[in-house]
């Protein structure tokens, strides 16, 4: 099957769309981007994306192109399209904005129409080894800009630090500012302590994640003790459990941080509880 995307307007053939290499995201990174999660042909919480994405848009003060109704019927009619008769019922949407096609400049121009652009991947979530193993982690400084909770374009410094993790067969990155936990390279990260389930409070230095919210929306409804809060680097090097979430990666242990393991090196018991409550939650909620 062709994959099907979104292009100023049309729906075609991956291989036919083409933008401008004048284009400012092309150029500068000069946009902003979205990653929907779809699960049997279902977008899960659209509206909560759509209120990130024009978060992100007022943080770059670039006007929405679509009205939320807009949006939604192009969510819906790429799922469709990229559907293959239900083989393709679980899938990973991205959509992003840019500033569109204008003369080299840094600063913004006028009257440039923006550059809309739609696609969908096929969802994949972390295989089963991973979940009763864990995974690896490492490390580094958070060097990136200072407006990480907008979700732009612009990721080399996410880029980077991903590769690091590539580069020892890590899974992530995960990072400090100023001595505290921030997040990882394309993840959130949440920390377990004494049984207290620690989360890093959503600021300009965090992506605020839609699975970061739902993780402390089923932690609290099921009555897990709960901390949001600054997380040091001591806490976390020093923890009983680290989780990273994401939409694609759900909730996931770290097992070894920077080649020592995190607790007994086994994912711990609170992981264990959460990652059952979130496929239960999959299934009766994000499936409904």
């Amino acid at each position: 099957m062709t994959d099907i995307v979104y292009l100023n307007g049309k729906f075609m053939p991956l291989e036919d769309a083409r933008i401008p290499v004048l284009d400012r995201g092309f150029i500068f990174g000069d946009g902003v981007y979205e990653v929907v999660p779809v699960y049997s042909r279902r977008a899960f919480r659209l509206a909560e994306h759509l209120t990130r994405l024009q978060n992100s848009l007022d943080g770059i003060r670039l006007a929405n192109p679509m009205s939320d109704a807009e949006w939604t019927r192009l969510v819906t009619e790429i799922i469709a399209r990229n559907d293959d008769g239900g083989k393709n019922a679980d899938q990973s949407i991205y959509f992003q904005i840019t500033r569109g096609v204008a003369k080299r400049d840094h600063a913004f121009p006028k009257g440039v129409a923006p550059t809309v652009f739609m696609m969908s991947n096929p969802l994949t979530t972390p295989p089963p080894e991973q979940v009763e193993h864990g995974v690896a982690a490492i490390t580094a400084a958070d060097f990136r800009w200072l407006k990480c909770d907008v979700k732009s374009t612009s990721l080399l410094g996410n880029c980077l630090a991903r590769q690091l993790a590539v580069d020892v067969g890590a899974v992530e990155t995960i990072m400090f500012r100023d001595g505290n936990l921030t997040e990882a390279s394309a993840s959130n990260v949440f920390v377990v302590k004494n049984g207290v389930l620690l989360a890093p409070p959503k600021d300009n230095l965090v992506l605020p994640g839609i699975t970061y919210d739902v993780v402390l929306e089923i932690a609290r409804t099921r009555e897990f003790e709960v901390e949001v809060r600054a997380i040091s680097e001591t806490e976390t090097r020093n923890a009983d459990e680290i989780w990273v979430t994401s939409s694609t990666k759900e909730v996931l242990a770290v097992t070894t941080l920077d080649g020592k393991p995190v607790g007994d090196g086994t994912p711990g018991p609170l992981f264990r509880r959460m990652h059952a409550i979130y496929q239960d939650f999959k299934r009766d909620v994000m499936r409904a």
